[in-house]
């Protein structure tokens, strides 16, 4: 539950408020799911895994950017996980006081800043991210596989459609 409401208790007053309205539920219905989920599944993976590694939500994509496509410029890890700048610039300190990567100057452009993990942020992404994984499992494990892949798809289409062209 996210709220002081069930999702049932939400939907059925959803449905009393809205229904002398021309909307479609459907569409309103998905939309509303998928935040809700969102909204669920990181808060178990921030109480469960997160939390065992002191690390937040945003410290976790952070470092997940950067482990994937490092070296990176901050302003593309600001692109990718959709922080604010200002945002980005606490987490990457925090996540730089505890050694876990660092910022170094362009040698092609001094303006821009780049990113890596240190070998210790290397070292818990190998440790985190099979513990992640496992949650991931978790979450999914009550729908069948070809759901899982169906679901799967479905939400990438979405994102598709929905990147900046």
């Amino acid at each position: 539950m996210a709220g002081a409401h069930t999702l049932s208790e939400t939907e059925r007053q959803v449905k009393i408020r809205l229904a002398d309205k021309s909307i479609d539920f459907a569409a309103m219905t998905v939309t509303s799911n998928l935040f809700r989920a969102a909204t669920a599944v990181r808060n178990h993976l921030e109480r469960t895994v997160l939390a065992k590694h002191d690390l937040s939500w945003t410290a976790f994509v952070v470092l997940w950017i950067v482990w994937i496509w490092e070296p990176i410029e901050t302003r593309q890890i600001a692109d990718e996980g959709g922080f604010s700048k200002a945002t980005l610039t606490g987490v990457l300190g925090t996540l730089e006081g505890r050694g876990l990567l660092k910022r170094t100057k362009s040698k092609a452009d001094g303006r821009l800043v780049l990113v890596q993990l240190t070998p210790a942020g290397r070292k818990m992404m190998d440790i985190l991210f099979p513990e992640f994984n496992h949650e991931e499992q978790f979450v999914v494990e009550t729908l069948a596989t070809e759901s899982i892949n169906e679901v799967a798809l479905h939400l990438r289409e979405i994102t598709v459609h929905l990147e900046p062209k």
